[in-house]
């Protein structure tokens, strides 16, 4: 063989090596990608409220501080905020407060609802509240 031929085959040999060492990383990179595309988008679970017009400051300041206890009763809960509305637009319906509560998934959500320091929540909330909107939603990016 001469030594043009055994030049040619190295050079080839080492561009295969190349190009698969290039491809494993990109098929690394792509399965990285895949799996973090296929992990599960946190669910969350928003709640407004408008209170009676009878409750006072302190009967809804109680209720905000037992709704913001949850998350240490209830296994799942994996983030919790809050707020009170400032909207300068004026669409709010009479919905002061919000909550934004945040599972994993639905698993979570399904021991949350039926959990019972949420339904003595739900229990002692009932009274002063005039109205309630509720949206769940996975996360989307």
């Amino acid at each position: 063989m001469s030594k043009f031929s055994l030049g040619c085959q190295r050079l080839l040999a080492g561009a295969v090596l190349v190009l698969a060492a290039l491809t494993g990383s990109l098929l690394v990179e792509r399965n990285l990608t895949v799996a973090q595309e296929s992990k599960p988008a946190p669910l969350r679970h928003m709640v407004m409220f408008k209170f009676k017009d009878s409750a006072t400051k302190a009967q809804i300041d109680k209720l905000v501080e037992e709704f913001r206890g949850l998350p240490k009763k209830i296994p799942g809960i994996i983030d919790f905020e809050y707020g009170v509305n400032n909207s300068p637009e004026g669409l709010n319906e009479g919905l002061t407060h919000c909550f934004l509560v945040t599972f994993k998934g639905e698993k979570d959500r399904e021991v949350y609802l039926p959990h019972p320091a949420h339904k003595a929540f739900v229990d002692q909330l009932l009274p002063h509240l005039d109205k309630a909107v509720v949206v769940d939603y996975f996360v989307g990016k």
